[in-house]
Parts: structure tokens; C-alpha cells; sequence
């Protein structure tokens, strides 16, 4: 049977500071269509498409475990998509979403992701590794997890947020309904990747324009149009009269 549970308002889920996740928790193959669309438009207007993504698993043996839970996030202004895979039929629009290669997919050790949607015959065209592609400074172990990097990056908060679900919890993701521990988690997970790798892309950005902008030539201290060159007095002139307003707009 086709389900939407939706947490927002009084209901939606606390993460750092005063930030709060509205979550949509659904295996509604029409529910899916429409929180994806919303996400292609917001997307459509992003230089960066990013989306933060997790998988859950179920409880079969580990050698034929498959997803029972996708969780999707495009920021804390956009709902957080919980797909309850294990319980929905299969969704070409979901499907197809994961197949763009327009959208970066940013997750977290992501192997073992991928094996568990190869067993469903699902692929994500573009998926990046966090764990892989950025490193705490200094970190004292052979590999972060995510709470170490979401500590760093986001705020301290997140430093245990692996250990906010106990272990009989973690074997309970295809068993419904979802307790709220397991919505909060499940939402936290998709957020930080998505919030991580969105702050790593802003201060790339950030550097490398500063960079550039120390190469430029200095300009002249004369006036400079926008070709770079001095105005003659008449192009002054004009320059310098007050704008035409139209009658109406």
C-alpha cells in the first residue's frame, strides 16, 4: 500500500543550530514524481547540481542485501526525500533521476551503494565519493567518516551522529513503519552529504576567482569603458546623463 509521511512545521527534523529538515518519507511512485520535478527545477538554476544521497539496506545476508532506503537532500530548503525502496514499485522517474548525468551525486563510502543498486539493476551516472576526495587535516585514522567531516565542515554537532542508531536499529530499515529515530538519521545522512560537498564547491570556487583576479593586468587609472579603453568626451557625456525611464512598465 502506497504511503506519504511528511515531517515539517512542529514536526520536521532538528539538525545543527537552528537548522530544521523538512522530510518526505513515501514509497508513492506519484509522490516521487513530484517531489523529483520540484528538485530538477531548483537544480536546473544551479551552476553546481548537487545531490546529497545515502542508501539503507535490508537485513538479508550481505552477499544478496539489497537498498531499503534511499535518502535524497538538495539543501535545507528543499525537502528531504526518503524513498522506502523495499516497499514500492519500481519508478522510472526515479530511476531516470539517478541515471543524469547533469547531477552530481555526493555520498559517502560509496561501494558498497553501488553494489546494492547494481542488485536492483540501478546505476547513479555520476557519483562522488566524499570519504575519497577529501581528507580531515591532520585526521589520525586511515579513513573519515561522516561524522568526522560533517564536525569539521558543518558544525560540531554531527561529530557522533553514527552513534545516535543502535546496531538491532540498523538491521530494521525495510520493517515498517520507521520509527522517528530512524527518519532523523536517515534525513541527517542525506543533508551533511549534500551540505559538505556544496561548502567544499563554494570554496573552490571562492579561491579560484581569487585567484584569477590576482593575475589580471592592474587597469589604468583613467576612466575604463568596458573594453578597456579611455571614454572620449562626447561617450563621457552620454555617460553621465540620467537614465530614460519608459512611460509604463
Amino acid at each position: 500500500m502506497a504511503f506519504i509521511n511528511e515531517y515539517k512545521g512542529d514536526k520536521a527534523v532538528e539538525a545543527h543550530s537552528n537548522t530544521k529538515l523538512h522530510v518526505i518519507h513515501t514509497n508513492d511512485k506519484k509522490q516521487m514524481a513530484i517531489s523529483l520535478a520540484q528538485y530538477e527545477r531548483h537544480l536546473s538554476l544551479q551552476r553546481h547540481k548537487i545531490v546529497g544521497i545515502d542508501l539503507e539496506y535490508n537485513n538479508e545476508p550481505e552477499a544478496t542485501q539489497k537498498p531499503a532506503l534511499c535518502q535524497l537532500s538538495i539543501g535545507k530548503n528543499h525537502p528531504v526525500l526518503l524513498f522506502q525502496m523495499s516497499a514500492a514499485e519500481r519508478c522510472t522517474v526515479f530511476d531516470n533521476f539517478l541515471a543524469d548525468p547533469r547531477y552530481t551525486f555526493v555520498g559517502f563510502s560509496i561501494d558498497g551503494d553501488k553494489t546494492r543498486l547494481e542488485r536492483v539493476n540501478l546505476e547513479v551516472a555520476n557519483f562522488v565519493d566524499i570519504q575519497k576526495e577529501w581528507r580531515v587535516p591532520e585526521a589520525t585514522k586511515e579513513l573519515d567518516s561522516l561524522g568526522d567531516v560533517s564536525g569539521m565542515l558543518i558544525d560540531d554537532y554531527y561529530n557522533n551522529m553514527k552513534k545516535k542508531i543502535t546496531d538491532d536499529e540498523h538491521r530494521r530499515w525495510a520493517t515498517l513503519p520507521l520509527s522517528m529515530r530512524h527518519i532523523e538519521y536517515a534525513a541527517k545522512d542525506a543533508y551533511t552529504a549534500y551540505e559538505i560537498w556544496n561548502r567544499i564547491t563554494l570554496t573552490q570556487d571562492g579561491l579560484r576567482r581569487a585567484k584569477l583576479e590576482k593575475e589580471e593586468p592592474p587597469r589604468s587609472a583613467a576612466g575604463v569603458a568596458g573594453d578597456g579603453k579611455s571614454l572620449t568626451g562626447e561617450e563621457e557625456d552620454g555617460a553621465n546623463q540620467e537614465p530614460t525611464m519608459p512611460a509604463s512598465i
